[in-house]
């Protein structure tokens, strides 16, 4: 099956994701991500951050990452590459690829086809990416994805492998009095779907992350690591401008958001893989490198 990535600004990432096939080899090491001081020891990078780089040359961009430091990659798109040449980049430049990003519409007829993928590349976790606004605008839409992730989810683990989903804003938008991410939480199996938050998106949508990990323990495994100068204004009450947000991104540690706090809340709460991630990055390169540094170094 030929499977193809496309580059696109934060919010193409559906259009991204959606065709492509898993992959990437993941140490299992529960916690391992955080030294007893206080600091990360394994910092990873989605690498929709780098997905220009990766579309011109797939193999250098991966080579450039590892270099830089990065251990750990997460994957949302491999551009006509198979799994098992995913797998020998990754292997040939030391790196391991503990999750993949995968959209809604991909959880039907080939999903069986994307489990096997996950072991030919080593992949430990596929996480559900974007929902289309025509599912969550359904009646009862959000029940039904909670549904469909619970089944999907089913055959992950009988595969070995773990479910999870990644939010963006509008799952803080409320529905019928009650937040969508509150229902995604409390009508799939906490066993068999985990969440990977999204620390900019959430707190973008007005949410603190504490409150969610403090009621929810275990159900966050992953994060993305991604900092913003500020939150734009909102086009309406409860709205949120998604391309806006992405103009404001910017390099760990130099945006809002407090992270040695949020790093420190996440060790508490059984966090396991943290990726870096900038949704348009202007200079790709040299936002990686200034993120790394300020993670490597950071103390929490």
């Amino acid at each position: 099956m030929q499977r193809v990535g496309e580059s696109g600004n934060s919010m193409n990432r559906r259009r991204f994701v959606g065709g492509c096939a898993l992959g990437a080899l993941a140490a299992s090491r529960p916690f391992a991500w955080a030294h007893p001081e206080g600091r990360l020891d394994q910092i990873g990078l989605q690498l929709y951050t780098v997905r220009d780089g990766l579309k011109q040359n797939c193999e250098e961009t991966l080579a450039t990452v590892a270099e830089i430091g990065y251990t750990e990659v997460e994957f949302a798109g491999y551009f006509g590459h198979s799994p098992r040449d995913i797998r020998k980049m990754l292997d040939r430049h030391g790196l391991a690829a503990p999750s993949a990003h995968i959209s809604y519409d991909v959880l039907g007829d080939k999903w069986s086809e994307l489990l096997e993928d996950c072991h030919t590349i080593g992949h430990k976790y596929i996480v559900c990416s974007w929902i289309d606004e025509k599912v969550r605008m359904q009646s009862d839409g959000w029940k039904r994805v909670a549904q469909t992730f619970n089944r999907a989810a089913a055959s992950a683990q009988e595969a070995s492998i773990q479910f999870a989903y990644h939010n963006y804003f509008y799952e803080f938008v409320p529905v019928d009095g009650r937040l969508a991410y509150d229902l995604l939480l409390a009508e799939t199996d906490a066993d068999l779907v985990k969440m990977e938050m999204d620390l900019c998106w959430i707190t973008v949508a007005g949410q603190d992350p504490q409150k969610y990990f403090d009621r929810w323990p275990g159900r966050f495994q992953l994060v993305h690591v991604k900092d913003i100068h500020r939150i734009p204004p909102a086009p309406g009450p409860g709205q949120v401008d998604p391309d806006g947000v992405a103009q404001e991104m910017t390099t760990i540690g130099s945006g809002i958001i407090d992270w040695k706090r949020l790093l420190r809340l996440a060790e508490k709460t059984g966090v396991k893989f943290f990726f870096v991630e900038n949704d348009s990055p202007k200079a790709s390169m040299e936002f990686l490198r200034g993120s790394y540094k300020y993670l490597r170094d950071l103390r929490f």
